[in-house]
């Protein structure tokens, strides 16, 4: 079973985007747009926030 972790290798801030792109199995690059375009919105901020705090690290 696939589990969902913050990425130590595709980390730019703290690898939850690259965690996301790599479970969904799609370029981590495309997350990170999306989640900027998010954060125009003022949700993306806070999502990434709480993101980083319940997405456990890779072991």
């Amino acid at each position: 079973m696939k589990k969902l972790y913050r990425s130590k290798r595709n980390k730019i801030i703290a690898g939850v985007c690259g965690g996301i792109g790599e479970y969904l199995g799609v370029d981590p690059t495309l997350v990170r747009l999306l989640w900027v375009l998010l954060s125009l919105q003022g949700i993306g901020i806070i999502g990434y926030v709480i993101a980083w705090i319940i997405i456990p690290e890779e072991p």
